[in-house]
This record gives C-alpha cells, structure tokens and sequence, in this order.
C-alpha cells in the first residue's frame, strides 16, 4: 500500500470508502445504467467520446473489438440480431448526453443504495423484503409510519 499511495501521490487505504450498490429493474434501467457507466469519463472531461476511453466496455458493445473480459448480456444481446445492427443501435445510445433525471435517479439510488427502477419493481422488491426501496421523507417517523414500516405486508406477487 505504500508503494502505491507513493506512486501515485495518494493517501489512505487502498479500498478506502464505503462499497455502494443498487438493485436495478434490469428491463427498464439497465442501458441507462450502462449509458451512465460508459459516460463517467466523458463527465470527467477525461475523453470527448466514450469509445475514447480505454478501460469501458464501449470498444467491445458498440465498435465490435474483442474483449475477453466482457460477457454480453441479454438486454444488450436484444438490441438487435446482428451484430454490426447491435453496434450502431449501441452507439446511438450515446449520440446524447444523459438527462438531469436519469443522472439524479441513478445517483441517488446508489448513494443511498435505494432500488433504481419502475414504480411496480420497487412494490414487488419491498414486498419481498421488507425493506425501503425508496428514499423516504427526512425527518423523524410519526407513530403510525413507525408501525407501517415495522409491518411484514402480505406477500401477493
């Protein structure tokens, strides 16, 4: 760890922050998501385009180059039969720049390790586990919202 802290002029433990991650409704967010990774450098004024940036799955999903390390996933797989139609609908996710919504519904989920995803998946994930899937309203909980959030609710999926 010193070597690298030395190296590369940082401080602190290696892994240092808390590990964060958000359950997604894959059919509805997972591009987005995906659109969101891809765009980080871009966002960070590291690279103009995504396929820029040599460590992103971009050269592989959208430019066809073969990387051993990525597994392509079924939604990815669905954009189209053939492969050259797969690349172009995969570039035309990244003609635009994402919305100040999807950026603040995917951030927000994360950070609060909330549940990214349509209205009815968060109901069917809070039933399931009886946890919060959604950020809730700051402040202290009347008594009949403690009782409420206490409750195991009926399981009818």
């Amino acid at each position: 760890m010193y070597y690298i802290n030395r190296t590369y002029r940082r401080t602190g433990t290696l892994l240092e922050g808390r590990y964060k991650a958000s359950l997604i409704d894959s059919e509805a967010y997972l591009l987005t998501c995906i659109r969101y990774i891809e765009l980080n450098p871009v966002r960070a004024c590291m690279v103009d385009h995504p396929g820029e940036y040599g460590r992103s799955s971009y050269g592989a999903n959208g430019q066809g180059k073969s990387d051993s390390l990525i597994t392509p996933h079924p939604l990815y797989l669905a954009l189209d039969k053939s492969a050259e139609n797969r690349f172009r609908a995969y570039r035309e996710l990244f003609r635009y720049h994402m919305n100040h919504e999807d950026l603040h519904a995917i951030r927000d989920a994360l950070n609060h390790e909330l549940v990214l995803g349509r209205t009815y998946f968060k109901d069917r994930i809070e039933a399931l586990t009886c946890r919060q899937t959604r950020a809730g309203i700051p402040g202290i909980p009347r008594a009949e919202e403690k009782a409420e959030i206490y409750s195991i609710p009926d399981l009818k999926l």
